[in-house]
């Protein structure tokens, strides 16, 4: 299974689209640090990036690697290893790989210019990102055989998830705004694994104030020691969670 790991993880980092994302980002978190003395500023700019580009980049690179290693995959199947591993060491591969570009483009400058709690929450959410988003592309290939529906629903996931998902929100709290909505908030906050890493920076920014009550609702909640635990549980329950369903699915399905 190491073996699998590291055969995956050195062709994943020799990959020019993955060099290129982490040029990109190296470049983009230098830029950003030295137009601006004020490191939070910069975390502020960086966190945009970091929502948007990294969900979409892990999503769309990991559902393309694995179509395009079906036949490596389908080789494997033939050879006396357990499904499990074939799959594990796959998923670990692109972790490890995506994570390593997301620390060398943005936690390497992070640490550098803006080493504080916001900074290393900043690293932590786009690490744990980088996974959670991981696992839905493997859930996403796994779920059809059809390379373009795969991609297409790797697509549509990154859309609810950055987009979709808070219009949702914002229509459920238009209908409901004779309501208290202040402690629902919490759940539905829950539920999008990039809202959770958003109200983890941003709490740690200290700018909560700016959000009225609801924000110092979420800030009694996720502010406290207590509350980034629970945080940092929901973001590596939906970690664990896609990617559990996927091996499951990989093991019964006939390939």
């Amino acid at each position: 299974m190491n073996k699998m790991v590291k055969y995956v993880m050195i062709d994943i980092l020799r990959n020019k689209m993955v060099l290129g994302y982490t040029l990109l980002l190296l470049i983009v978190s230098l830029s950003v640090f030295s137009l601006d003395d004020n490191p939070s500023r910069g975390t502020i700019s960086l966190l945009n990036l970091i929502l948007i580009i990294v969900p979409m980049v892990s999503l769309l690179f990991s559902t393309i690697y694995v179509y395009n290693s079906t036949e490596f995959i389908e080789l494997l199947v033939t050879q006396p290893i357990k499904r499990s591993n074939i799959w594990t060491s796959i998923l670990a591969g692109l972790m490890s790989s995506l994570c390593i570009a997301f620390f060398v483009g943005v936690g390497l400058p992070v640490l550098f210019f803006g080493n504080s709690q916001t900074g290393i929450a900043l690293i932590v959410a786009g690490l744990i990102l980088t996974c959670i988003f991981v696992s839905l592309a493997m859930l996403a290939s796994v779920s059809t055989r059809d390379k373009a529906k795969g991609i297409g629903l790797a697509i549509l996931l990154w859309f609810y998830f950055t987009i979709i998902y808070d219009g949702i929100v914002l229509f459920t709290l238009f209908q409901f705004s004779d309501f208290p909505m202040e402690r629902p908030m919490i759940l539905f906050t829950a539920l999008n694994p990039i809202d959770l890493a958003r109200i983890m920076i941003l709490l740690k920014l200290d700018i909560s104030a700016l959000m009225g009550y609801t924000g110092a609702v979420l800030k009694d909640f996720f502010g406290t020691t207590w509350g980034f635990g629970v945080t940092l549980s929901a973001m590596l329950i939906w970690a664990f969670v896609p990617a559990w369903i996927s091996l499951r699915r990989f093991k019964s399905k006939d390939l």
